[in-house]
């Protein structure tokens, strides 16, 4: 390969503003699906261990998994800012 061919390309991916975005959203979506994985896990092993209680830990379990999903938004509405100003 050409070194100037190279050296356009490299410029031209960190001159443009779609890197920065796509390392946001990527790190901004890393933390809340780990999150999301470890309460259905623990969930679950809840459940196994008493499956008496499952409605209400599967109530508590979606609703701390929307808290989670939220916080990926919020690294969504960053990115777009990010894009478009």
């Amino acid at each position: 390969m050409d070194p100037s061919v190279a050296t356009t390309a490299a410029s031209g991916l960190l001159s443009n503003n779609d890197l920065p975005v796509a390392i946001t959203i990527g790190f901004g979506s890393i933390g809340p699906a780990m999150a999301i994985g470890f309460i259905g896990a623990k969930s679950v092993e809840a459940i196994g261990r008493n499956p008496e209680a499952g409605a209400r830990i599967q109530t508590f379990a979606i609703l701390t998994i929307a808290f989670a999903e939220a916080i990926a938004i919020y690294g969504l509405v960053i990115a777009l800012i990010m894009k478009f100003t």
